[in-house]
């Protein structure tokens, strides 16, 4: 039988293509308790997990450099990989809805750039097969739930 991630995620390693859908768990989650039982408890944990996991993004891409990719361990990239943490920790005091659909389009721009790295030889080959689905559920996710 073939593995139905081997089709999704073409040449991504098992381990981390399924512990990546793993982390879609409490996204999906999120929506559907935005859904079904709105409250300040599910706001936070759903933005709060959305800003951990776009730091956890950065924090892969200060892992690649300071593995002695693309640039190598240089200033920028490394300022660089701070950046989608600086970002989710500002928007997510933000009132209202915008967090949702701000984390959103930090994903979906954090994973344009990481095609850019990718293609400087900046990150494993298999990198953006892994982060667009990932990016998909992630965003999509935060969407439903800025929409309830």
């Amino acid at each position: 039988m073939t593995d139905p991630v081997r089709k999704l995620m073409p040449g991504v390693p098992a381990a981390a293509a399924w512990l990546g859908l793993a982390g879609l768990l409490p996204f999906a989650a999120g929506a559907l308790a935005h859904w079904i039982a709105p409250s300040e408890l599910i706001r936070a944990l759903t933005i709060g997990y959305g800003v951990a996991i776009l730091s956890f993004m950065g924090g892969c891409r200060w892992g690649f450099a300071a593995a002695g990719l693309g640039q190598g361990v240089q200033v920028g990239p490394l300022v660089l990989s701070v950046l989608p943490c600086l970002y989710g920790w500002a928007i997510s005091i933000v009132p209202g809805s915008f967090p949702y659909f701000g984390l959103a389009v930090g994903f979906a721009a954090l994973l344009a750039a990481d095609f850019q790295l990718t293609q400087a030889g900046g990150a494993p080959a298999w990198w953006p097969a892994l982060r667009l689905p990932l990016t998909l559920g992630a965003a999509g996710s935060l969407v439903v739930a800025g929409l309830a």
